[in-house]
């Protein structure tokens, strides 16, 4: 049997293609996935379109928070009201689907558009009117744009580098906990093991089963400047927060503006473009200007409780251009530096060869951290794992 229609027998190729768009949707999908669907679609036919959808999403989908990309993206793509049992004989370019364009999440929208490499529309073929949406992309291309900086970029190399940027890892520094686990090392004796052990050997102890201190990674809490100068950086730092402690048992994010607003809440959502929409609705100071010293005390009088018993790792994004009161800065920072346990400055300003900060609130900033790093590009995002690690063996 041979995939598609009896005109062109495209199935397989449009699955392929569709296979790719999730993935430029962020989708973890690969080739094998994309096999089991071609074979899927061939086991449950084209006549039903909610069986073929639900047939492809099992075998394409494998994380919950991309089943709702999964299915925007179907029915943009596969949709033909006139002759349900060709379903899937043509891709319509375009890709007009139930979900009205201003509604689409941003992944969806995106991977919907024509392809553009760094700006310059890629002109889909007119004798198959099939759109390509795999990025033209050469390794010096890709190595750029993993050195440039953020603010730097166009509009289209922003995307991609904010979707290169979900895919950074952060291993949070772990530390050993009050909590204990039965081990082969440990200062007490794991007496209930004992006791099993002996009953299996009867009554003679061969063993000495011991408990260990259990490993967690340290409570986070972010601090990330939304103001005007600070505006390219904090979307895309957002979005590579949230998908890099996702599967930390404890993270609180504040922006800080003019004011504090707490984004733990949006941060639980499992999908980072709803993260994104929910924070933009919280935010009522984006792109305005800094008062980090009145921010630190809104924190200090309503949400003190956000910093664990000084095990807390704080993480503070901002360039450090604050324009509030230098003493009132100084007395929250000595605060915040006394309640936690490392106080890490995440500066984009350090992109500059020779910075200094000799600004009033970067002065402040730089006086009572731990230490600054760089945040301005993709590879500073990738040696920030490596960096906190050392940083918490000091």
């Amino acid at each position: 049997m041979q995939l598609g229609d009896a005109r062109s027998g495209k199935l397989a190729d449009n699955i392929a293609g569709f296979g790719r768009t999730l993935r430029r949707a962020g989708v973890r999908i690969d080739s094998s996935r994309i096999a089991l669907a071609q074979q899927a679609a061939l086991l449950v036919g084209v006549g039903a379109r909610d069986d073929l959808g639900a047939a492809l999403e099992a075998v394409m989908i494998g994380r919950e928070q991309d089943r709702q990309v999964f299915r925007e993206l179907f029915d943009a793509y596969f949709r033909n009201p006139e002759i349900a049992q060709k379903l899937l004989a043509q891709m319509l370019p375009s890709a007009e689907g139930k979900a009205e364009p201003s509604k689409r999440r941003p992944r969806v929208s995106e991977a919907l558009s024509p392809q553009r490499a760094f700006g310059k529309a890629a002109a889909p073929k007119p004798e198959d009117q099939k759109v390509e949406f795999d990025a033209a992309m050469t390794a010096s291309d890709l190595h750029r744009l993993k050195h440039a900086d953020f603010n730097a970029l166009s509009a289209s190399e922003y995307r991609l580098v904010e979707r290169l940027a979900r895919d950074v890892a952060l291993p949070m520094p772990e530390v050993a906990s009050r909590r204990t686990r039965p081990g082969v090392r440990g200062a007490g004796l794991h007496w209930a093991g004992v006791r099993r052990e002996a009953a299996r050997t009867g009554g003679e102890i061969l063993r000495l089963p011991r408990l260990q201190r259990r490993q967690q990674p340290l409570p986070l809490l972010v601090l990330i400047d939304v103001s005007g100068s600070m505006e390219r950086y904090a979307r895309l730092l957002l979005a590579f927060l949230h998908s890099a402690t996702r599967r930390l048992p404890r993270r609180d994010v504040f922006a800080f503006g003019t004011q504090l607003t707490d984004l733990t809440q949006a941060f639980r959502l499992a999908d980072t473009d709803d993260m994104l929409v929910a924070s933009s609705h919280l935010i009522e100071d984006f792109a305005g200007g800094t008062q980090l010293g009145a921010s630190l005390a809104s924190l200090r009088v309503h949400h003190a409780r956000r910093l664990v018993g000084r095990r807390t790792l704080v993480l503070l994004i901002t360039d450090g251009l604050d324009t509030g009161e230098p003493a009132v800065l100084d007395a929250e920072l000595a605060w915040l530096k006394r309640r936690c346990r490392r106080l890490l400055w995440l500066n984009p300003l350090l992109r500059f060869d020779g910075y200094a900060p000799i600004a009033r609130g970067a002065a402040q900033v730089h006086r009572h951290a731990h230490a600054m790093l760089a945040v301005h590009n993709l590879t500073r995002l990738e040696d920030l794992a490596r960096s906190l690690a050392q940083l918490m063996k000091n």
